[in-house]
């Protein structure tokens, strides 16, 4: 039986300033799926990620998530932004999650016995109910990215978009968080949209590719997107996708 949309693009052109970013792309993501987003720098990950987001608003086409027009402040997606490192050294890992456990009002607002049991089931979801308990300026990139992902499970989303996830993370603590967010995402039934720059710690774990450059798009299955022929096409440039017995996959191209 095929999957619902959770994400639907209709033609859509996306501009920053001047520049076309992307352009007339139409797409689209199966409920459940999780998805690996990649392109080279400037190619558009992140534009399209805030437009999911309606923080950026297309030039022309449209945009539904769950057959919806897309909405600042919509409930349904939980967000980790590229930029995130969390600030205030001796707060705790609960407070970074009660900080953002209201949206917009920020600070460290009195929590309500539900918000409180709120806070622990994401903690527990991420396996970091410790880490809670702990002073920020402690702990190290792997787990303040487990506390970022729990923040995003705030309000239980139905769609959770992760902006470089695994950016500043030793190759190991890539693969650990990536095998997390797949567990996290099959034991809550979300579709996921993850961009990263390597491809190597989602293999396994993502079931759809996403590649963007040079104003389009093109999306599906692993095997079908990461191949000489697509992607040459797609960047413009001769590239070589080589597979490793290890099951890592090597992407290269001049200009890239």
């Amino acid at each position: 039986m095929e999957r619902e949309s959770a994400v639907a693009c209709h033609d859509v052109t996306l501009r920053l300033g001047d520049r076309t970013v992307l352009s007339d792309i139409s797409l689209s993501v199966a409920e459940g799926s999780f998805v690996g987003l990649f392109g080279p720098n400037g190619a558009g990950k992140t534009t399209f990620l805030r437009a999911l987001l309606r923080l950026v608003k297309p030039v022309s086409g449209d945009i539904t998530l769950f057959g919806q027009p897309v909405a600042r402040g919509n409930p349904a997606i939980g967000y980790m932004p590229q930029s995130r490192t969390p600030s205030g050294a001796m707060l705790t890992g609960r407070d970074l999650l009660a900080s953002g456990l209201s949206g917009a009002k920020w600070g460290l607002p009195w929590v309500s016995r539900a918000g409180m049991a709120e806070i622990d089931a994401a903690l527990e979801g991420v396996d970091a109910v410790a880490l809670g308990r702990r002073r920020l300026g402690a702990l190290s990139g792997g787990e303040r990215q487990r506390l970022l992902i729990a923040q995003a499970l705030l309000g239980s989303p139905r769609l959770l978009l992760l902006d470089e996830p695994l950016a500043s993370l030793d190759p190991a603590r890539m693969r650990e968080v990536a095998l997390l967010l797949r567990d996290v995402a099959r034991r809550l039934g979300m579709t996921v949209i993850c961009s990263a720059h390597d491809i190597n710690p989602l293999i396994g774990v993502m079931d759809t590719v996403l590649c963007l450059a040079r104003g389009r798009a093109r999306i599906g299955p692993v095997d079908e997107i990461v191949t000489e022929p697509v992607l040459s096409e797609l960047y413009g440039v001769p590239v070589e996708v080589c597979h490793a017995p290890s099951g890592r996959v090597l992407v290269s191209a001049d200009g890239l």
